[in-house]
């Protein structure tokens, strides 16, 4: 697995309010058509903003606001077959497979693991999305 971060996932109580915030309030803009959720590119990685439920159901975890943060890491691969082989790796490397990878509703695909202290990590492949030689992560196709 590469040393990078592709995206981090904030779940929110409430998507219109938090959507207010980092538009209205920082300015940041928008980069997805789609109203269910929101991705902001900034430097080398993208922030998303998700409700804390489908946050919580997407990675098959309850959330019971002790146990899940409402927050996921994701690290995004090249290739659909990639996300296997990373979900191998970070199992024999002691992580704990939270849902198993699974072709998913918006055109990818995509796993969950537990990494020893229970962060939840997603694996996933856009096939809308492009990783640059870099690693950097850019919404759109090269």
């Amino acid at each position: 697995m590469e040393q990078r971060l592709s995206l981090i996932t904030l779940g929110v109580t409430d998507l219109a309010r938090a959507r207010r915030f980092y538009e209205d309030g920082l300015g940041w803009t928008k980069g997805n058509p789609e109203e269910e959720v929101c991705f902001y590119q900034l430097p080398g990685i993208i922030l998303a903003l998700w409700t804390r439920a489908d946050l919580a159901e997407d990675a098959h975890v309850t959330d019971t606001g002790a146990t899940f943060s409402g927050i996921t890491i994701a690290f995004n691969t090249r290739t659909h077959d990639e996300v296997d082989e990373v979900l191998t790796q970070a199992i024999a490397a002691g992580g704990t497979v939270l849902k198993p990878a699974e072709e998913v509703f918006w055109g990818g695909y995509s796993g969950y693991f537990a990494d020893p202290d229970g962060h939840a990590w997603e694996v996933a492949w856009n096939p809308g999305w492009s990783i640059d030689e870099a690693g950097l992560l850019l919404m759109g196709s090269a």
